[in-house]
């Protein structure tokens, strides 16, 4: 997650500055992911001030896992909001519901970030758009890649040092064996293999990590096609939604293939970029490979987040942009418009 000037966005010694503490919302807690939010505890930039959610025996689950104070619980989102009056809700429910959260949120001057991806739809996204534009607020969507310092090493790579000259090729995978199989929470589950509250499986649940980073990559250019090849293998485990699906995204000079799957063997996020001089590599959030036409050898390297100065905590990231330190420059990876 970088700016595209010399100030990357995620600066690790800016995580340091003293400031008053944003006032942070949770809305809806059935992604698994809600565990980066219930389970950091109140810093000098952040604190939890309320978390809305309906499920009762979910929340009191997690009151437990997390020792949270009962007092800060609600089951009635605009109550919650306008009791507690936040800076900024994060929203972990299902994708549909992050139009629900905008639309009660935008109105009140709260600022929104939304865990991956932003939206089911286009007519949902550009609603989302317009509330943000009127209401003058910010909307960030918060990818786990973001924070992974090989991201942003690879896009120096490419714009910064032109390693590998112009991008020719991309490759991305992404995903797991399947929700189901990891052992996801029933609550997730339940709106992950919903073709509604989900908007589609794998295909959403994946394939947006390589769209936000393609995207981020080209600096936004549009592509001339994009083409989605669906399927359903395990159509015992998920009737109503795909476990596969392969999407290439077409621009006058490049290509990128998304692989976003419920059936890999493990857990991967991975992305390989092949441009006309060199590739780069990147096997996880750390670890890379390259070489270019001027290398004898393939090279590899560990790349750490103070090598290159990115946030690894994305609510200290949402800190600094609330609070008017850092910048979100267009098509970045947290940005509305990527």
């Amino acid at each position: 997650l970088t700016l595209f000037t010399s100030l990357p966005i995620g600066v690790v010694f800016s995580q340091q500055i003293a400031s008053k503490p944003i006032r942070i919302a949770v809305a809806g807690t059935t992604h698994s992911h809600v565990n980066w939010i219930l389970g950091r505890k109140n810093q000098s930039d952040a604190v939890i001030v309320g978390i809305f959610e309906t499920d009762k025996q979910l929340i009191d689950r997690q009151v437990a896992k997390y020792k949270l104070d009962a007092s800060l619980v609600y089951n009635d989102l605009n109550a919650m909001l306008d009791k507690v009056k936040p800076d900024v809700v994060v929203a972990f429910g299902s994708i549909y519901d992050h139009m629900a959260v905008v639309q009660a949120a935008a109105p009140r001057g709260i600022h929104v970030m939304v865990e991956k991806p932003l939206a089911t739809n286009v007519k949902h996204a550009l609603e989302m758009k317009a509330l943000a534009d009127k209401y003058k607020i910010r909307i960030l969507t918060n990818y786990e890649t973001s924070w992974y310092p090989t991201t942003e090493k690879t896009y120096r790579l490419v714009h910064d040092s032109a390693y590998v000259g112009e991008i020719r090729k991309v490759v991305i995978h992404d995903g797991h064996e399947g929700p189901k199989e990891i052992g996801v929470n029933k609550e997730f589950l339940d709106w992950l293999a919903d073709p509604v509250k989900n908007g589609g499986g794998a295909l959403i649940d994946f394939g947006c990590y390589g769209a936000n980073l393609m995207t981020y990559l080209m600096k936004g250019a549009e592509p001339l096609s994009v083409t989605a090849v669906s399927a359903t293998y395990k159509p015992d485990i998920y009737p109503k939604v795909d476990d596969e699906t392969t999407i290439i995204v077409q621009y006058p000079g490049a290509q990128c293939i998304i692989q976003a799957s419920w059936n890999w063997p493990f857990g991967r996020k991975d992305m390989e970029v092949y441009g006309q001089t060199g590739y780069v590599i990147s096997a996880n959030n750390t670890a890379m490979r390259k070489r270019n036409k001027q290398s004898k050898a393939e090279e590899t390297a560990i790349i750490t987040a103070e090598e290159v100065s990115v946030y690894v905590d994305p609510f200290s990231y949402l800190a600094d942009v609330i609070t008017g330190k850092l910048t979100v420059p267009p098509y970045s990876l947290y940005s509305l418009d990527n």
